[in-house]
């Protein structure tokens, strides 16, 4: 059994075959939750959800790139406007149904922000404290996406990012500034996450930054980046598999040996397997413990 903790099955790159690739997956073992990125995203993940009676689950949010005025649109996403506010009363309300095992996706993010409009990063700060809020309330897990601005003279793209004064592309510096800001209501919350209180997903940061966020309580999550990408071998080493999960990010971040062609939840495997073997331990090992801590993280 495997559990992919952050897919988007709801996404328009989907829809010629949904149905097919969810019921291949459950019939493998391979349970799965469709991460909501905006209010529509959000509601057909609980939609879908609610199809099956067990194996697939969802998270709602609203995704930091979509507060942006000029925010990228990826049409594999939604054909919805790329510009979202947040409305809080809508996620509320959305977040309450039994389906829904986590708020998210939220955080940081840099990569993509075309100038250092301090505005932008300080609303992206402000939605994702909405978000954490949120969780605390409902007593329900953080699903966190952060991303660091690229080096100066990087092209995310084609479209390149200016850098003003006081520009900082540190975004794990922040998002764990934000973090430590509400360590302790958490921990003193009775109807907080018991245990772990989310994951950082699709993690990309530093062995301290990955040290940083366990100390908070937080799990570390992997995807196809790791088969193609030696960067974060010393992370997926240091890590214990107590604080690992895996994760496609479907239809994004395909892993070897599907590379250049849509991702789906069924190549978790392949992150389980380069996890194996950095770790230098059996598949079965990283299977049944990422699972397991999948299922204790989100209450399943």
């Amino acid at each position: 059994m495997l559990f992919d903790t952050h897919s988007h099955l709801q996404f328009d790159a989907f829809n010629a075959d949904r149905e097919e690739i969810i019921k291949k997956c459950l019939a493998r073992g391979i349970f799965m939750i469709n991460v909501g990125t905006q209010k529509e995203t959000s509601r057909r993940a609980v939609e879908i959800a609610h199809q099956y009676g067990a194996g697939v689950f969802a998270a709602v949010g609203l995704h930091p790139n979509h507060l942006e005025p000029n925010a990228h649109h990826d049409y594999k996403e939604s054909n919805a406007s790329a510009y979202e506010e947040f409305d809080e009363e809508f996620f509320r309300k959305l977040a309450a149904d039994p389906k829904v095992v986590a708020i998210g996706e939220t955080g940081l993010d840099y990569y993509r922000l075309m100038s250092d409009e301090l505005g932008i990063k300080e609303k992206q700060k402000e939605v994702f404290k909405k978000h954490i809020e949120l969780a605390i309330e409902l007593g329900k897990p953080l699903i966190i996406h952060c991303r660091n601005a690229p080096q100066q003279g990087q092209f995310p793209e084609g479209q390149q990012v200016v850098y003003g004064a006081g520009a900082t592309g540190q975004a794990h510096a922040d998002c764990i500034e934000v973090l430590e800001s509400y360590s302790r209501l958490i921990r003193g919350n009775s109807s907080a996450i018991r245990a772990s209180y989310g994951v950082i997903h699709s993690f990309g940061g530093t062995v301290e930054d990955a040290w940083q966020y366990r100390a908070l309580g937080f799990k570390i999550a992997f995807n196809g980046i790791i088969t193609f990408a030696r960067d974060y071998d010393d992370v997926v080493c240091d890590t214990p598999l107590d604080d690992i999960l895996v994760e496609t990010d479907c239809p994004y971040l395909t892993p070897i040996p599907h590379r250049g062609k849509r991702n789906e939840p069924s190549y978790v495997c392949f992150v389980a397997e380069k996890i194996a073997e950095l770790k230098n331990i059996d598949f079965d090992t990283v299977a049944r413990q990422t699972t397991e801590n999948a299922k204790q993280l989100f209450r399943i």
